[in-house]
Parts: structure tokens; sequence; C-alpha cells
């Protein structure tokens, strides 16, 4: 895989240091194609990460929100060897998972479900009061008139 290096964006930019630190970690990871997943909004600040965890209970399953980071993962305690059963062909993969996602800021987990083997995880964004839009009043007076005090 070719390398890139972004040493020249960092002298000529100011503020973006987050930016090409982000691509600099992507760069090198495989895609995660394990377990399957979806990235929905379900609304104006509303979205939810839906994975197929076919096989694993709630008690298989840990996700943990730190930061801007969300990580879940997902592993199945080691079964006995049953010798009662025998496959003639497993196709339902329950092997050890990790997904993590880079949530934007002010993006919080609101609850996560398991429900008919996909794992829905609901996240929200609530801008704090001092970041969201606000009216600026204009403070003035009243117009003055001048009086005219000539006599008659």
């Amino acid at each position: 895989m070719a390398a890139y290096d972004f040493s020249p964006f960092y002298r000529s930019t100011v503020g973006f240091d987050r930016v090409f630190n982000r691509l600099d970690s992507l760069i090198g990871q495989d895609a995660k194609t394990y377990p399957p997943y979806n990235i929905e909004r379900i609304g104006q600040d509303a979205y939810r990460i839906s994975i197929a965890v076919a096989g694993f209970s709630d008690g298989d399953i840990a996700i943990e929100s730190k930061e801007n980071n969300l990580l879940v993962r997902g592993a199945k305690a080691p079964e006995a060897e049953d010798k009662t059963r025998e496959f003639l062909h497993r196709g339902i993969a329950e092997r050890a998972f990790e997904l993590r996602f880079q949530l934007a800021d002010y993006v919080e987990v609101a609850g996560a479900n398991l429900e008919n083997g996909l794992l829905h995880i609901e996240l929200k964004r609530e801008l704090p009061e001092s970041k969201k839009a606000r009216q600026i009043p204009i403070n003035g007076s009243a117009p003055k008139t001048i009086e005219d005090k000539t006599v008659n």
C-alpha cells in the first residue's frame, strides 16, 4: 500500500490538524466487513447504527462510548464441545468482532437494543446552548428631536 505524507499540509493550514490526523489513521486500516452494519439518518439530529449480530445475545456484546469514539465489541463464550451436534454446513459466523466509529462533535449515544439479530444503536446530536444560533438585540434609543427655541 502506498504511504502518503501529509506534512506539507501541516505547514500551510491552521486548525485542520485533526482532519489530517484522521486521514493518517485511516490509511493502512482494512475495511471492516464483519459484522455487516448500516448507518442511517432517522431525523434532523438523530442517527442509527444497525449491526447484524446473529447468534449473539445482549450479554455477548459490549458498547463503549468515550469522547468522540464508539466501540462495539462482541465475543461468544467458548462452548463446550457438543458431540451430539454434527454440522453439515456452518455458515453463521459467531467469531469475535470489534467495530470502531468516529462520532462528530456533540453526538451522544441515546440507547441501544437487540432485536431479531440486529443491534440498533441510537445516536443523537445535542448542541449546547452556547453553540446554538441566537438573536442579538440591538440597543438603541428613540430619535431625539431638536426643539426650536426661537421666540416670536
